[in-house]
């Protein structure tokens, strides 16, 4: 028969006459009828960072392990794959908050998909090289620029008005799943890169049909219909001046400038580097760190859900951040490498604090016509300055070593910290009074 119908519906639904999206929707979601919007955004985005976990891993492990580059080739690379988010983040938040962010997340993550799809061929006809690497970064930078700031903008849409509590479910999926990446990228040594590929392709296309079901109402398009560059630049500083003029969100961007620098430079250049050259190098060394890293994130979600709501964001963050920095400088100490994944583990603990509270507070104050602006300069405080920090830790190894980098990036983090505590008012910040 040529007409396959799928049942458990209201009425018998023929395949044959869908569209193929349509049809892969009911056939992995045939329950669809009875879903949240939430739960569409959930699958979603964890289908988004299963993807992301597989990539942590195997890109690092393509440079370090495969390539055999230098720490400033391995630099380089990182600074690549985050260097879109500069110049194309806050375009992506306008954008999204133009068009809105459900086509704009959609479309970013199919793109992704078609990127990985280019990487598997490269490698699979024995035509991968650096070039070739930097290319698939770059064009997965992009990705990430557009599918951040949509997918940020969809959250309060779908919260159903318990921004903290979505927040902190959404980081416990984000790196929970992360964490099924990383066990798929762990065996690239043995099953090979194509294969993992795969599953970070397919992924990424389970996420975009996900996406394509929420059901929101519909979205107000800004005017004109189609903006031109300058009004997509008039409105890119709208979302400047609103953060500027708030003390706290300010103070969190500043904060995650110097996190960018100091802590995603460690984690994505350094401790690659470390793994290779203070403990052998392998696929399963590589996931075991992010992992742990993953675990104590997860951990101290978990904890943050059964405290229920904080008042007291703009502290949690200065002590999560003060804590994150005492981790990592005893991972810098050399004292083995299950010393490593505990304090790894630690500095996972940390960073679930300091996430889930520096975008509370920028999810609770942004104005509702401006929050995938002001999410996108968010995103952009600390993943703007990534390739900055990614450039300058790579720099940092060749010159010092990584385990001498690692405790110069806590030293320089930790008197950050200190200097945002004495002269900002993230201290007595208390989510009950309106910021001003």
């Amino acid at each position: 028969m040529s007409q396959s119908l799928i049942s458990g519906m209201r009425r018998p639904i023929d395949i044959a006459k869908l569209s193929p999206i349509r049809a892969i929707h009911l056939l992995v979601f045939p329950q669809a009828g009875h879903m949240k919007p939430l739960h569409y955004y959930f699958i979603g985005t964890g289908c988004w960072f299963v993807s992301y976990g597989i990539q942590s891993v195997i890109f690092a492990w393509l440079v370090t392990i495969v390539l055999r580059e230098s720490p400033n080739m391995m630099g380089i690379a990182q600074m690549t794959l985050l260097l879109p988010t500069t110049f194309l983040l806050l375009i992506g938040g306008s954008l999204a908050d133009h068009f809105g962010g459900k086509p704009i997340a959609i479309l970013a993550q199919v793109f992704a998909a078609f990127c990985v799809f280019f990487l598997m061929v490269v490698i699979h006809f024995d035509q991968f090289s650096y070039s070739a690497l930097l290319l698939f970064a770059f064009a997965m930078g992009c990705a990430q620029a557009l599918v951040t700031p949509a997918r940020d903008g969809l959250l309060a849409l779908v919260a159903e008005g318990r921004i903290q509590r979505t927040v902190l479910k959404v980081t416990l999926i984000q790196f929970g799943v992360q964490m099924l990446g990383f066990l798929i990228a762990s065996f690239a040594d043995s099953a090979g890169a194509v294969i993992v590929l795969g599953f970070q392709m397919a992924s990424l296309l389970l996420g975009a049909v996900a996406l394509q079901r929420i059901q929101i109402p519909a979205h107000t398009r800004g005017s004109p219909d189609h903006p031109s560059f300058r009004h997509l630049l008039l409105s890119i500083k709208a979302g400047i001046v609103t953060v500027r003029q708030s003390p706290s969100m300010s103070t969190v961007v500043m904060m995650n400038c110097a996190m960018a620098v100091f802590f995603m430079g460690s984690y994505m250049v350094t401790v690659p580097l470390l793994i290779r050259e203070v403990y052998g190098g392998t696929s399963a060394q590589l996931s075991g760190v992010n992992t742990a890293n993953g675990i104590g994130l997860m951990l101290m979600v978990l904890y943050l859900l059964r405290l229920g709501y904080i008042r007291r964001q703009g502290r949690a963050l200065i002590l999560a951040h003060a804590a994150g920095a005492i981790a990592l400088a005893t991972a810098s100490l050399g004292l083995g490498f299950g010393a490593l994944i505990v304090s790894l583990g630690c500095w996972g603990m940390s960073g679930g604090a300091a996430v889930t509270m520096s975008r509370t507070i920028m999810q609770e104050q942004a104005p509702p016509d401006q929050r995938a602006r002001v999410m996108a300069l968010f995103s952009l405080s600390f993943m703007g300055a990534g390739p900055l920090g990614a450039l300058y830790c790579g720099m940092m190894v060749q010159w010092l070593g990584p385990e001498t980098t690692l405790l110069v990036n806590a030293t320089a983090m930790f008197i950050v910290v200190t200097l945002i505590t004495a002269k900002s008012s993230l201290w007595q910040l208390d989510s009950g009074v309106s910021d001003g």
